[in-house]
């Protein structure tokens, strides 16, 4: 199997089938980074951000970072986003409120337990830069340094996000309306549970919602 930098190599120089096997191949994690953070179906900015991929495909100085560089395009287009839902005046700081915060909507998505649930609901009651990284640590295999790439921030500063994300998320799920047992199993082992909700959560980058 062609890797991500030989797809790439291959679609800069006109092989458009290699081109949409990339797209294919890293459709299910940009559909992931956009489904805690927006309410309702996020199709249009995941189509939006593969055209500025598209746009960019020569820009890409390192075909070894190309996860990043379309993650980084994800991240703008979500910056994007919620600017136009601010332009009423509002004080707006993208990365210092939460989705809870931004009105993104309740959580409507199946998911195979309550811990699961839980911590769901209180990933999205940390500011969005806590929430960001956390995901892409968790749910994308996602080196601190890559992460960095991301965001375009020095790699000390998304060490130290990490380390406070993860403190912040612990917090909230103590917060959350929800049994003690419940938060108790949660926080117990938040590591295995972040891993299953990625599993049980998306399923080939499709979020299971209600019928």
């Amino acid at each position: 199997m062609a890797s991500d930098p030989e797809l790439l190599e291959a679609w800069r120089a006109g092989d458009a089938l290699a081109g949409e096997a990339l797209f294919e191949r890293v459709y299910p994690s940009i559909a992931r980074f956009f489904a805690n953070k927006v309410s309702g179906d996020p199709a249009d900015l995941i189509q939006e951000t593969f055209v500025a991929c598209l746009q960019g495909r020569d820009r890409i100085d390192d075909p070894e970072r190309f996860r990043s560089y379309v993650f980084g395009v994800a991240y703008n287009v979500l910056k994007r986003h919620y600017t136009k839902l601010h332009q009423d005046g509002e004080r707006f700081e993208f990365g210092s409120a939460s989705v809870a915060d931004l009105g993104a909507g309740p959580l409507t998505w199946i998911v195979e337990s309550g811990e699961q649930r839980l911590l769901l609901e209180a990933l999205r009651r940390i500011p969005l830069r806590f929430q960001i990284v956390l995901e892409l640590f968790y749910w994308e295999d996602l080196t601190s340094a890559a992460i960095a790439d991301v965001l375009g921030e020095p790699h000390g500063t998304v060490r130290t996000r990490l380390r406070r994300a993860r403190a912040l998320l612990e917090q909230e799920i103590g917060r959350v309306d929800a049994d003690p047992e419940l938060r108790s199993r949660t926080l117990s082992d938040l590591d295995a549970w972040a891993e299953g909700l990625r599993r049980a959560a998306f399923e080939d980058g499709v979020i299971k919602r209600p019928a």
